[in-house]
């Protein structure tokens, strides 16, 4: 079990936490979909893995930084050192389903995400954590693309979190080119999957205050090069609550 540091050495600006108290419900997945997804915006992130359970990705052909946080002493280094870095964007895939992790983790925060596919069970707990978890939203993951199921889903939705309904980001699509993602060398992407990589930052990015101009230039691929990256502009209408809570 992974014990978080209770003392950062600093926050960093901008710290996104995909969390959940329980597991398979795609937090991984997101996690390096939203550091993909930034990149393609034109955002320096860092992905920080901190799953005991899963094993480091190569850096070659990403256009974020995979980073090892297994240990407590790896993820106060990554948090050291992104706070003095400015203009960059961190994940943190909370990963396992560790109530304990994410209890020390969501404080930390700018922004809670909660991954929860379309069952009753998945449906029952994203509602406690987000109780739980005042700054979080609850982002509804590989959601049905069939018609019937994906109706049959949301009438769920609407019974067991209508009253959250202000706190659920549009869903993320099944979408079997995902697992890509998690591949220990990143294979060429389909369109689709960065289109759906690119919609899921650009929301996470709106809620944490930042605005990204539709001609950003992406991030170089690792191993290409480094590129330039301008600073987004930040406008305060877009501060949401989510922000006002982590402050």
């Amino acid at each position: 079990m992974l014990a978080v540091p209770r003392h950062f050495p600093g926050r960093m600006a901008q710290i996104i936490s995909v969390l959940g108290n329980k597991g398979g419900t795609g937090k991984t997945t997101i996690s390096h979909m939203l550091g993909h997804g930034l990149g393609l915006l034109g955002l320096r992130a860092v992905v920080a893995v901190t799953d005991t359970t899963r094993e480091p990705l190569s850096r070659v052909g990403r256009r974020y930084l995979p980073v090892d946080a297994r240990r407590p002493d790896q993820l106060a280094k990554v948090a050291a050192t992104l706070h003095g870095v400015d203009g960059w964007i961190g994940v943190i895939d909370g990963g396992g389903g560790r109530l304990d992790v994410d209890d020390q983790l969501a404080p930390l925060s700018t922004l809670v995400l909660l991954p929860f596919r379309d069952s009753h069970e998945d449906l029952r707990t994203v509602r406690k954590d987000l109780e739980r978890l005042p700054q979080a939203y609850a982002v509804p993951s590989q959601w049905p693309t069939n018609a019937l199921a994906r109706d049959s889903a949301f009438r769920s939705l609407d019974a067991l979190l209508a009253d959250f309904r202000d706190r659920i980001i549009p869903p993320v699509m099944a979408l079997a080119a995902t697992k890509l993602l998690l591949h220990l060398e990143l294979p060429d992407l389909p369109s689709p999957l960065n289109a759906v990589c690119r919609g899921l930052a650009r929301h996470a990015a709106l809620l944490i205050g930042i605005e990204v101009p539709n001609d950003e230039t992406p991030i170089r691929k690792q191993g290409q090069g480094e590129i330039a990256v301008r600073t987004p502009a930040r406008t305060r209408s877009l501060q949401h609550q989510a922000v006002a809570h982590a402050a």
